[in-house]
């Protein structure tokens, strides 16, 4: 049993070493940027906006931005992971190693996860300096199981989209209008930076229908302790979206092209 699980723990210790070889693309650059959208909207203009669900608004902000490093990183991390091997060949090699499908989609997730939520921490950690600085007190964690279960989950599911995502594109273009377009979008739309009590009853349902809502409310609320919408409802949509996904992942990786491009 032990034997079989040798090349499961090689792949995955591959993945990790594989970003943590280009830190400064992979970490430093995202660290960069939450650290501007925290000075620009939490620090400069924070004061300014009204309390989101009775909290600062600052640290209303930092699990937003948390989530939306966790979701973009890991969803790059697995899909230019099967871009390379697919440019390379290296995936015609993953048709002949000793590895289950189910095995290799968990260790990419498992990269996945180290990835974004390293970049996640990074962020909590410079939100926490400015909060602290700014406030004179500390952030903490509301609930660290829950923190855990949707940091967790939330860097599954995406890293389960980025590798269906890149069986799918055809060239990279393709790959980068996903995360562009629709991610994006998404996350912006998904409570990030505002509540959506906040807006008109016609928005905060269609706002309903973004799934991004649940995973970046579900951290918020691990953080904070406030939500838009239950925690409960946050986590049953997470688990449904990771069954979803992970059945989705298999299928491409079971009918994907193992062709360079």
């Amino acid at each position: 049993m032990r034997a079989r699980m040798i090349p499961f723990y090689t792949l995955c210790r591959r993945e990790v070493a594989r970003f943590m070889k280009v830190l400064v693309q992979t970490v430093v650059t995202p660290m960069v940027s939450s650290s501007l959208y925290l000075l620009v909207f939490g620090v400069s203009l924070g004061s300014r906006v009204d309390s989101q669900n009775g909290i600062d608004y600052l640290a209303f902000l930092i699990p937003g931005l948390m989530m939306m490093g966790l979701i973009n990183n890991a969803f790059q991390n697995t899909s230019s992971s099967i871009v390379n091997a697919k440019f390379t060949g290296e995936l015609e090699d993953l048709r002949i190693v000793p590895l289950s499908h189910h095995q290799i989609i968990w260790a990419l997730g498992f990269g996945a996860v180290v990835r974004g939520g390293l970049v996640a921490m990074i962020t909590y950690v410079a939100g926490a300096i400015f909060y602290a600085l700014t406030k004179n007190q500390l952030l903490g964690i509301h609930s660290f199981p829950e923190f855990f279960f949707f940091m967790v989950v939330g860097g599954l599911v995406f890293g389960m989209l980025g590798l269906s995502t890149a069986f799918w594109a055809k060239t990279f273009d393709q790959l980068s209008a996903v995360s562009a377009f629709i991610l994006m979008p998404l996350s912006y739309l998904g409570g990030v930076f505002i509540s959506i009590k906040s807006l008109p009853p016609f928005w905060q349902q269609v706002s309903a229908l973004n799934p991004l809502l649940y995973f970046i409310n579900g951290l918020r609320h691990s953080v904070n302790g406030v939500s838009d919408v239950p925690v409960l409802s946050c986590a049953i949509l997470s688990l449904v979206s990771l069954v979803v996904f992970y059945a989705i992942a298999l299928l491409s990786l079971k009918k994907g092209s193992f062709h360079r491009w």
